[in-house]
């Protein structure tokens, strides 16, 4: 079964950092895309960072590009947001997703179940 979850969020203060995880199952990240995305209450889902694993490459929304940090470990088949100074628009549950089409791609084909995150003032 083709899965991806995503571990590591909760609750911080304003400022704080948080490391989220995406863990995939039964593929390999190889040749994927693997995208973060989140959605806070009463809005729609917006793409945050992506990274493309087949040059590396990371793109990042302008709203957290210079706070968080999008990595990829080969051997655990893993992606990372490190994200740092967060602010309290931030909070929202986030989700990471693959696909084999890019970063641009405006569809993917696997997502995990979310994880929430919450930046307190």
């Amino acid at each position: 079964e083709v899965q991806l979850v995503e571990s590591g969020g909760g609750l911080v203060q304003v400022g704080g950092s948080l490391s989220l995880s995406c863990a995939g199952f039964g593929f390999t990240f190889d040749d994927y895309a693997i995208g973060w995305f989140r959605q806070a209450p009463g809005k729609e889902r917006e793409g945050v960072s992506c990274i493309s694993r087949s040059d590396g490459r990371a793109q990042y929304a302008d709203s957290i590009k210079g706070r968080f940090t999008i990595s990829s470990d080969n051997a655990k088949n893993m992606v990372y947001l490190q994200m740092n100074s967060l602010k309290p628009e931030d909070t929202a549950v986030y989700y990471c997703a693959a696909n084999l089409r890019g970063c641009t791609s405006p569809t993917w084909d696997t997502w995990g179940q979310g994880i929430q995150v919450i930046v307190s003032s």
